[in-house]
């Protein structure tokens, strides 16, 4: 009777290994390497949080190893590209986007998002331990009592990476990871580029819009003389109607410029991490203060598209879809598993644990899929056209990149040619101006032709502006279409 009963205890401690099999196990040495690597945050290494154990020194000075290592994946832009402005508000606008911006913040976020999935597929190559209690208790038939039994049942399980199925996966996911960083990068890349393009578009509008007040002033002047003119007879209705229609223009002109900076710079508020409701504190350098050391290039080699990160992105995209075909491709092999078991069984909590009462077993595996219904065939013809995808779109963005900086390079190149001619217009305008000057203040012409010529001068002012504006965003342009490492301009 009591080896009947011993037999049946046996049997619900097996039950209770069973059951403990589904219940996900702690991975102690995951855990432990993920207290002694440290987190890749915004381009800086971050160091997670201590451990309340002490830590030996040994044990120190390998993290400080693991944290030097870590800062060589980060990336780095060329940041000192927004010194050669001499803009002491910019590169503090700059810093502020670099701290505050939402999207870059979203980047770093989904960066440790890719970190630990790596992680956790990592988990997959060590191996796994539970532990648990199972007490319970039975009566048998024909007897009267009932006898209790507390187990401690122990599992500990490995699958054995013979085919390194498991670490490819790992490498797939750091892949992945990889990625992330790039797409970080392309994050920072555009939203400095953005920051700067508004900034100085703004710039361009406070000019434009003072321009816009001396404009229209000329041209109320312009308007009160014809006004007079008329009264006397001199000048015909036509041209009274045609300088007050002039005039009404320019009153809307400057409306459409204040929205247009109204916007810019809500969008800028934006950008930097501060609330639109501070546009009117914003600071920002003087048009005439603007300084531009920039060098535009004659040419650029193709091999300056390497520093930018989609490009980047597109060579790890293809080494991952390479590694996924080949772990598609290890899907027919079989899998190797081995598989602990240790438990203490007793009438008692109370009693004591021995080898007597001790279940144990050591168990290898060696399985194989024999049919699947063709899913593993569809899943690696999958991996291979995904591979033939990752590679195609790989030299698409190596061609989109090439057309990217030469476009940037040309618009440059175009902007600069049509600022300087803009600027030899004025140059003649201005020498125009001072002799017709100089014919007012001999009498020899009216104010009023003063005042139309002084006009002309505002309004060429004005594209000058415009045109040395387009030059800075377009360096802007080609700053991002070199990956933002370039030492170009």
């Amino acid at each position: 009777m009591f080896k009947n009963i011993n037999k049946i205890k046996a049997g619900f401690l097996l039950l209770s290994f069973i059951q403990l099999n589904f219940i996900p196990c702690i991975c102690f040495a995951n855990e432990q390497k993920q207290n002694e690597k440290s987190v890749i945050t915004t381009g800086i290494t971050k160091e997670t949080k201590k451990s309340k154990d002490k830590k030996s020194k040994k044990q120190k000075n390998k993290n400080n190893k693991n944290n030097k290592n870590n800062k060589n994946e980060t990336f780095s832009l060329n940041i000192d590209f927004w010194n050669n402005y001499n803009d002491d508000y910019l590169s503090g606008y700059i810093q502020k986007a670099l701290s505050n911006n939402r999207d870059l913040k979203i980047a770093s976020l989904k960066v440790e998002q890719t970190y630990q999935q790596m992680k956790v597929q990592f988990a997959n190559e060590l191996p796994s331990l539970s532990a648990g209690v199972s007490p319970g208790g039975i009566k048998l038939p024909g007897t009267s009592s009932f006898d209790g039994f507390f187990s401690i049942p122990i599992i500990a399980n490995y699958e054995i990476d013979l085919f390194l199925k498991n670490h490819d996966k790992t490498k797939s996911a750091k892949k992945s990871y990889e990625m992330s960083l790039y797409d970080k990068q392309s994050a920072y890349l555009a939203i400095l580029s953005q920051v700067g393009t508004c900034y100085f578009n703004i710039v361009k509008l406070d000019k434009l819009i003072s321009l816009q007040n001396e404009i229209i002033e000329k041209r109320k002047n312009i308007y009160e003389i014809m006004k007079i003119s008329h009264s006397e007879g001199v000048s015909s209705t036509s041209d009274l109607v045609n300088a007050e229609k002039a005039y009404i223009n320019s009153t809307t002109d400057i409306i459409e410029l204040k929205k247009s900076r109204e916007l810019a710079l809500n969008a800028f508020a934006v950008l930097i991490g501060e609330s639109p409701q501070n546009i009117n504190e914003f600071k920002r350098i003087s048009y005439d203060e603007l300084k531009n050391e920039h060098k535009i290039p004659e040419f650029i080699e193709s091999d300056a598209i390497e520093n930018r990160p989609d490009y980047l992105k597109a060579q790890k995209n293809v080494e991952k879809s390479g590694i996924d075909v080949r772990i598609a491709k290890k899907e027919f092999l079989p899998s190797f598993n081995i598989i602990g078991l240790l438990g203490f069984q007793t009438g008692s909590i109370y009693s004591s644990m021995n080898w007597k009462s001790t279940l144990a077993g050591l168990v290898g595996s060696g399985m194989i899929s024999l049919f699947s219904g063709g899913r593993k065939i569809a899943n690696l013809k999958l991996n291979k056209n995904i591979y033939e995808q990752t590679l195609e779109n790989y030299y698409k963005t190596n061609l989109v990149a090439i057309q990217e900086v030469n476009d940037a390079l040309c618009s440059l190149k175009l902007d600069n040619q049509k600022l300087e001619k803009n600027t030899l217009t004025y140059n003649m305008e201005q020498k125009d101006f001072n002799f017709t000057k100089s014919k007012y203040n001999e009498g020899i012409i009216s104010k009023l032709d003063l005042l139309q010529k002084e006009e002309v001068l505002l309004s060429v002012n004005k594209l000058i502006v415009t045109s040395k504006i387009d030059v800075i965003s377009s360096e802007i342009g080609l700053y991002k279409a070199l990956g933002g490492k370039d030492n170009i301009l």
